[in-house]
């Protein structure tokens, strides 16, 4: 059940999609900033003011322009939990994404080591000696624009964003690899669902993009419709 809790501050908008005694599960609004950095405050800022007295850890993160599904750990038992199942690759983690253009292939597995680049951003890189691993499929919408369900199964820093950029369709509205996508009114990357095992039971989460105007495009619904029970699909195996 999705709690109406929303923040008060405009820039820092969340929603509570699950509060219990061991951890939170937030839908991110796109834009927000987990961590202060030149900004005067940070959305655990919020949260640590929205929960007063709990012990907040963040175990996953969220670009700035990336929107929704985001963990945080209630107590320091539930967070080394976590960090245990993010480094055993047991979290499951399904994004939305929509491009512009035709990819250089519409489905498939896209393996390369992730390096940073001169200006300050990465780039995929056809060694494979600490790689990324991502899954993906396409779908058609119109004029040109598809949509991407994508499985990364590593956490690299702009892992997602870097793949569709090495594919040929940087994320609409994706600034730093798109530079042709500046007028979008947003990035186009939304952390959609999670599906894990914890304290011995089977948890899954689900929130539909729903920021954004070509997000609630009624041409996209359909699609959305077809993604929203992402682990039932036929995922390829990784051998």
């Amino acid at each position: 059940m999705i709690k109406s809790l929303m923040s008060n501050d405009r820039h820092l908008r969340y929603k509570i999609i699950e509060d219990n005694e061991d951890y939170l599960v937030v839908d991110k609004a796109p834009g927000v900033n987990l961590h202060r950095n030149q900004h005067a405050q940070s959305l655990i800022d919020v949260l640590h003011a929205d929960f007063p007295g709990e012990s907040l850890h963040l175990v996953h993160r969220l670009d700035d322009a990336t929107s929704g599904l985001l963990l945080i750990a209630k107590n320091p038992l539930a967070a080394a939990e976590f960090g245990r199942l993010f480094a055993t690759r047991e979290i499951e983690k399904f994004y939305f994404a929509l491009a512009d253009g035709k990819p250089i292939k519409k489905q498939g597995m896209v393996v390369g080591d992730i390096k940073k680049s001169r200006s300050g951003s990465y780039l995929l890189s056809r060694t494979r000696s600490n790689p990324s691993t991502s899954q993906f499929f396409s779908f058609a919408i119109k004029d040109g624009r598809r949509a991407y369900l994508l499985k990364p199964h590593t956490g690299k820093t702009h892992q997602l964003r870097v793949v569709m950029k090495s594919l040929g369709v940087p994320i609409l509205g994706d600034r730093r690899y798109g530079p042709g996508t500046q007028d979008s009114d947003r990035m186009y990357l939304h952390a959609m669902a999670l599906r894990f095992h914890f304290r011995g039971s089977e948890r899954r989460y689900l929130c539909v993009p729903h920021d954004g105007e070509a997000f609630v495009d009624g041409a996209l619904q359909p699609v959305l419709l077809d993604c929203q029970s992402p682990w039932d699909i036929k995922w390829p195996s990784l051998k």
